[in-house]
Order: C-alpha cells, then sequence, then structure tokens
C-alpha cells in the first residue's frame, strides 16, 4: 500500500519538528561575556569590561550566574515565555527571591541578556 504523498510531507515535517531542540536546551552549557551593547559612550569601556567578565552556566535546570567581584550565585531556571528565540526566564535563588531576564538566541550562536535599562551583554558559549 502507498501513501499519498500529501499525507507524507507533512509527517515529515512534523518528526523534523520533534527533533529540535527545546529553548532550555540551547541555552544549556558555559557562555562567556563578550562585550556591552547599548550603553552610554562614557560608560563603554567599564561595561565592556564587566561584560567579559560575566559568565552564566545552565546544567539541567540549575544555574550559576558570576559576575564581576561577586561570588558565583546558582539557583534554579525556568522559562517563562518563549517567543521565536527571545526567552524571558525566571531564576529562582537558593537563599529565596527571584531575578527576572530576557535572553535570546542571535542566529550567530551568540546569547543576549538584555538587563534593566536596555544594556545587552552578548555572551558566547564556551567550547
Amino acid at each position: 500500500m502507498r501513501f499519498p504523498t500529501i499525507l507524507i510531507v507533512p509527517l515529515i515535517g512534523t518528526v523534523a519538528a520533534g527533533c529540535a531542540k527545546s529553548p532550555r536546551d540551547k541555552l544549556q552549557g558555559k557562555w562567556i561575556g563578550e562585550a556591552a551593547q547599548e550603553v552610554h559612550p562614557s560608560q563603554a569601556a567599564q561595561a565592556s569590561g564587566f561584560a567579559k567578565g560575566t559568565r552564566l552556566e545552565f546544567a539541567g535546570n540549575k544555574v550559576t550566574v558570576a559576575i564581576p567581584a561577586e561570588a558565583p550565585r546558582t539557583g534554579t531556571f525556568k522559562i517563562d515565555k518563549a517567543e521565536g528565540n527571545t526567552l524571558d526566564v525566571v531564576f529562582k535563588r537558593m537563599g529565596g527571591g527571584e531575578d527576572r531576564a530576557r535572553l535570546a538566541l542571535a542566529d550567530d550562536g551568540k546569547l543576549i541578556w538584555t538587563l534593566g535599562g536596555g544594556v545587552q551583554f552578548v555572551m558566547r558559549r564556551e567550547n
């Protein structure tokens, strides 16, 4: 028995979509700060240095955030909302409380972390 072509094409698309990585899976691994964007020119050098000292590590539902001059913080995270490659993420601190962040997975494999005031840290995956 032969399946009509009209039924096979949607089936292939469904199987291929099922194999795609979830937004959470795409975040997994270590990310290293590379640059700061959307900052006032007078603060660009300082912001860039701060960005380069920033690290994120996603492992399962755990996240470790390391920023300059502070001890790394570990907690859990969940994706509150995903629209395309833009993710609204909630970080839950071990001692209580939570922080929200907007992360975007750029087409060039970078991660863009948007902070308050619109400042963005460009991050690359550590190999």
